[in-house]
């Protein structure tokens, strides 16, 4: 009689050991699918999440280079008071819309404002000869931004970050001198956490953080990118939706 004692006692351990199994996976199942449906419900929301207007009364967006016609006159209505246009990077070949850009969006009543990448690999002097040639002189363009982000990697020949340090600061105040107002540094979170420029060179901020303010670069920032990929009726290609600090 003992042993079938034993054999039944050994069955119910492994059948509850079973079950604590079975609920466990039905629970790791559940946070998946549960991960899944806000992950999806997020990002159909934040494909027409605009920040409030009562927390940050102005508002706009910022155009990449080279996408689809914008229509800056619904930009507006949406909500936008001013437009960065982004410049083509150096060594690509320069946008031959972006003049055409930049009239239609002064007509629709838009501030324009331009945005230079900085490629961390180049030097600093023929990035500044390809803005000033680009950009006119012009005292109604919203203060001149530098979009600050990792690219290629490595550098060739290899750049130190003493060595991008010092070529942005060439930039910076090459750009300044030929649009007579201080830049703005557009700092991606990857190029602050390998250059902490932010805590180095006094500029105006612009920080990228989809739906939460960003707080990468240690103090305030002047321009947040809330939504890096806005569908409007403005545009085929996503818009990057752009807020400032009151």
């Amino acid at each position: 009689m003992t042993k079938p004692r034993l054999r039944n006692a050994r069955r119910r351990k492994v059948g509850a050991g079973g079950r604590i199994i079975r609920l466990l996976w039905q629970g790791f199942a559940l946070v998946v699918l549960v991960t899944i449906l806000y992950s999806a419900w997020l990002w159909v929301d934040m494909r027409s999440w605009q920040p409030a207007e009562e927390a940050y009364p102005e508002q706009g967006a910022a155009i990449r280079s080279g996408v689809a016609a914008t229509r800056f006159e619904t930009l507006r209505a949406l909500g936008a008071q001013f437009v960065y246009l982004e410049l083509a990077p150096s060594g690509a070949e320069p946008d031959p819309g972006f003049p055409a850009r930049l009239a239609a969006a002064r007509e629709a009543g838009l501030k324009v404002g331009l945005v230079f990448p900085f490629d961390l690999c180049t030097r600093a002097d023929p990035q500044s000869a390809r803005f000033t040639r680009m950009v006119p002189r012009d005292a109604d363009f919203l203060p001149p931004a530098l979009s600050l982000r990792i690219g290629r990697i490595p550098c060739t020949p290899p750049m130190s970050d003493a060595a991008v340090e010092s070529e942005l600061m060439t930039l910076i105040n090459q750009v300044e001198m030929h649009a007579g107002r201080p830049v703005i540094l557009k700092v991606g979170p990857a190029f602050e956490q390998k250059y902490r420029i932010a805590g180095r060179i006094e500029r105006d901020l612009w920080l990228i953080r989809d739906r939460a303010e960003p707080d990468y670069a240690g103090r305030p920032w002047l321009l947040w990118s809330a939504n890096g990929g806005l569908m409007t009726e403005a545009s085929e290609d996503p818009v990057e939706w752009v807020v400032v600090q009151k």
